[in-house]
């Protein structure tokens, strides 16, 4: 079985920022040991700000984008030297990759990143990766690692998806608020129900919370792979997971995947806005895989460019799908409506052409 399992800063760091030897310790014998029962790990691991923010004298995370980029270059050298060290006892050699979610956009890049990976699996290296936080941009500000690990599950071609939190899992509702709440232990398909109870950010040294490990597990089960939500300090939590013992929450994969391009565009990067679609254009898209034309534009919602995702919503304002726009909006706004012999000479036919459309539930 191929597993990636992803580590939040939380999980690996002390409450003063400095990284936990103990966690560090726990996590990497655990995945030696899957490694060991024949299975290939590969390691999502958060943690580059908070390890550099320490050696740096800082007693906060900086909000300056510059700032946080510095501190990162700091601390990846200085998380890899110690996973490197404690695999090293094991007799195991450990190889770093760093991506980020643009990664996934371009074809090339993401086979590269592929290869890599298989390659260092393939010489029984354990691939650690992590965001390139030296380098992002609105990823660092906004993002984490889950939806990043939940990509290189798609990447891998992973059979499960191990998330590790400092909770046991998805909960009925916040059980440090409501005493009644209780563990849920099976979900079927992630709904909008389920991510209002998720809510929001867990820990203030971290970026992500349960609402981000909900929706990494979503993309991850549009890839066709199992997910499993579950506590860091669970003992042999790991390989618990890779045998399918009863451990944290489980979130089944779907049986209709998504091909890794439209996979990027539902989950890798934000909607810069909306474009609102008659009933005919909806049918059109939803019903018959067509591409969406101008005639069937309503209005134009937002400032984004060409090549930018956007959501398609329909005439109620209830978005249904998304997609790469071939306009910017301000052109868009100008042809909207029209038909293909009414548009100016040299002006793409589609708004969205259906290989750069994604319809969602």
């Amino acid at each position: 079985m191929i597993a990636v399992v992803k580590v939040g800063t939380s999980s690996i760091t002390r409450a003063s920022g400095e990284l936990d030897d103990a966690a560090l310790l726990k996590l990497c014998s655990e995945i030696v040991e899957a490694r060991t029962a024949g299975h290939e790990v590969v390691l999502v691991c958060s943690g580059a700000i908070a390890a550099g923010l320490p050696a740096l004298g800082m007693q906060e995370r900086p909000s300056d984008i510059g700032v946080l980029q510095a501190v990162a270059a700091v601390g990846q050298p200085r998380l890899m030297e110690r996973f490197s060290a404690i695999f090293g006892q094991h007799g195991v050699v450990a190889g770093q990759v760093l991506l980020t979610p643009h990664d996934f956009a371009h074809r090339a890049q993401y086979l590269h990143a592929r290869e890599t990976l298989r390659r260092l699996l393939d010489l029984h290296v354990a691939p650690i990766v992590n965001e390139n936080d030296t380098v992002a941009d609105d990823e660092i500000r906004y993002g984490d690692n889950d939806r990043l690990a939940a990509l290189v599950a798609n990447l891998v071609r992973a059979d499960l998806l191990i998330l590790l939190t400092d909770t046991d899992g998805l909960f009925t509702a916040d059980p440090r608020l409501d005493a009644e709440a209780s563990l849920i232990e099976e979900i079927a398909e992630v709904d909008a129900a389920l991510e209002a109870v998720a809510g929001g950010a867990g820990s203030h040294r971290g970026s992500g919370g349960m609402s981000s490990k909900l929706a990494a597990a979503k993309i991850a089960a549009w890839s066709g792979v199992r997910s499993v939500i579950a506590a860091t300090e669970s003992p042999g939590v790991v390989l618990a997971a890779i045998e399918g013992k009863p451990v944290g929450t489980m979130v089944h994969s779907r049986m209709q995947r998504l091909p890794s391009r439209k996979l990027w565009i539902a989950f890798a990067q934000g909607s810069a806005g909306r474009i609102v679609v008659d009933a005919g254009a909806r049918a059109a898209l939803v019903e018959h895989g067509r591409s969406l034309l101008p005639a069937g534009v309503r209005a134009v919602e937002g400032g984004f460019e060409a090549d930018q995702a956007v959501e398609v919503v329909d005439e109620d304002g209830r978005p249904f799908a998304k997609g790469l726009a071939r306009y910017p909006a301000s052109l868009l706004r100008q042809v909207a409506g029209r038909r293909t012999t009414e548009l100016p000479e040299g002006s793409p036919g589609e708004v969205i052409h259906r290989d750069d459309l994604v319809v969602l539930p």
